[in-house]
């Protein structure tokens, strides 16, 4: 009995590896076909998503939407491969399961990963609406330098020292956004101090001269340089100067400018005349003696050293 119920075991066993094998060659051709599929809808997928990154560029000269909405279309185009693959290899099943699963699972998903949902939805916000565009240089939060690419989580940008730095979309959204070069003018200013005997008009109608001398610095109808009365400090008259450079290099040629602007006006200041005195600081000795012994000591002892 035991001999018998062993045999048909190993009969069962034989018989389920027999039906599993045929079963597997019938399905091979809907398998290979499902691969062939997948692989060309990986391929057909690649070349869709890089002619509509081309495509979009050309229209909306906007590098950053277009690289979004080109990798987006090859993501689904790639899905609708994967699904369509399943089907065609008798496994329609899986397919029909893995989108009941994701699904089911999307509120899961959801509260698990929601910074990764949040930014993806921001990055699909900012590819059609944003404050910025590629190498535009930008602030966002803490994080200073120029725009390099928009991805599906986060913003790179490129600060200027050299550091790459990946800013979470969400973050992009719900913080301050400020645009150096939207519409490629900046201010810069500083300070320069004249002496009290100084005539001040004469002093600003030199450093006016001196930033129209200087070809980096713009000035038309909008963007109009001038200097005003800023401070009686302790030893000077100081003025403040305002004036506009371009920031489509910026920060490089700015910063330069800047030194340039600088430079020059104190040349011209100094040519023309003007004192431009260092801070006079005070300094109290406390101690016995009266205000005439302190001189007087000091000279003796100058007289003695000699």
């Amino acid at each position: 009995m035991q001999q018998n119920e062993g045999s048909y075991s190993v009969t069962s066993v034989k018989e389920s590896f027999d039906r599993f094998y045929d079963s597997l060659i019938e399905q091979l051709p809907g398998i290979g076909l499902g691969l062939l599929i997948i692989i060309l809808g990986v391929l057909i997928g690649s070349w869709i998503g890089s002619f509509a990154t081309r495509r979009i560029s050309a229209r909306t000269d906007d590098p950053l939407m277009s690289r979004f909405l080109g990798k987006a279309i090859r993501f689904f185009l790639l899905v609708i491969a994967i699904m369509l693959g399943l089907k065609a290899a008798g496994l329609g099943g899986i397919a029909t399961g893995i989108l009941t699963a994701a699904g089911a699972s999307a509120v899961v998903l959801g509260f698990a990963f929601k910074d990764i949902g949040e930014n993806f939805i921001s990055g699909i916000i900012l590819a059609f609406n944003r404050p910025f565009n590629i190498e535009d240089t930008v602030e966002i939060g803490e994080n200073f330098g120029k725009v390099k690419g928009l991805e599906f989580r986060y913003t790179k940008l490129k600060t200027f020292d050299g550091k790459d730095v990946y800013i979470p979309n969400s973050d992009v959204l719900t913080k301050p956004v400020t645009n150096f070069t939207e519409d490629g003018y900046f201010r810069w200013t500083f300070t320069i101090g004249i002496a009290y005997e100084n005539n001040i008009e004469a002093a600003k109608k030199i450093i006016i001269e001196a930033l129209r001398n200087e070809p980096a610095v713009i000035e038309d109808k909008s963007h109009q340089n001038f200097v005003i009365e800023d401070e009686l400090a302790t030893s000077t008259v100081n003025l403040k100067v305002f004036f506009w450079v371009n920031t489509k290099d910026f920060r490089r040629m700015a910063l330069i400018t800047k030194g340039n602007v600088v430079r020059t006006v104190k040349e011209a200041l100094e040519q023309n005349g003007f004192y431009l005195p260092a801070d006079i600081q005070e300094i109290k000795l406390y101690g016995a003696g009266t205000e005439k012994d302190f001189p007087v000591r000091m000279i003796n002892r100058i007289e003695k050293e000699k």
